[in-house]
């Protein structure tokens, strides 16, 4: 079983990740956000750092997901490698963050990794409005984050939507992270739990 935690930045996934992998007693898979060389430089400078950010990101999901494919366990993933195509990089390119000429490019390597790989078996979708994502950012306080703009994680969100209702390589469940608050409330992650049971049981 591979299970996959999208949304934006801010949204909760890696705390999800890990309240899940803990419940199901399955392996969690995180971001290499922290030790990610390119992060704080493109915080500064979006334009000069955008195409070798998310190079380094595609990168390092596509050695993820092919240990996943690999291991034949059961896995909880923090973000996708479609997340990076669909919403980060298509995103820096609409705002004139990365030329077209290195956004093809990009796209190009997608596509090439993308046929070689197996969507996860359920999507769980955190959506959540721009001040829960400001608050969240803003209450784990990394410094190469304070800088982020309000209308980059707007853009993202609709990025987001587009991409999760044009979504068709299996199943997705949509949770509303402005209800919920499943860090400190039994009931509420007692409920993403049942829902994601639900949708398990019904891919067998």
């Amino acid at each position: 079983m591979h299970l996959a935690i999208v949304g934006n930045i801010g949204a909760g996934k890696t705390t999800l990740t890990e309240m899940l992998a803990k419940n199901y007693g399955w392996d969690p898979l995180f971001e290499a956000a922290d030790n990610n060389p390119y992060l704080e430089d493109f915080y500064s400078d979006m334009k000069r750092w955008s195409f070798n950010l998310q190079i380094y990101f595609l990168n390092s999901r596509f050695k993820q997901i092919t240990e996943i494919q690999k291991s034949k366990r059961n896995i909880i993933q923090d973000r996708t490698i479609y997340e990076d195509a669909y919403i980060f990089a298509e995103n820096l390119h609409d705002m004139g963050l990365m030329t077209t000429r290195d956004y093809e490019n990009y796209q190009a390597i997608f596509d090439n990794i993308t046929a070689f790989i197996k969507a996860p078996d359920l999507l769980v979708y955190l959506k959540a409005s721009v001040p829960t994502l400001v608050n969240n950012i803003q209450r784990r306080g990394r410094e190469y984050e304070s800088g982020i703009r309000l209308d980059y994680l707007s853009k993202l969100n609709d990025k987001y939507e587009k991409w999760i209702k044009g979504y068709k390589l299996g199943k997705v469940l949509i949770l509303d992270k402005d209800k919920l608050d499943f860090a400190n409330n039994t009931e509420d992650m007692a409920s993403i739990v049942e829902k994601i049971e639900r949708e398990i049981n019904g891919l067998f």
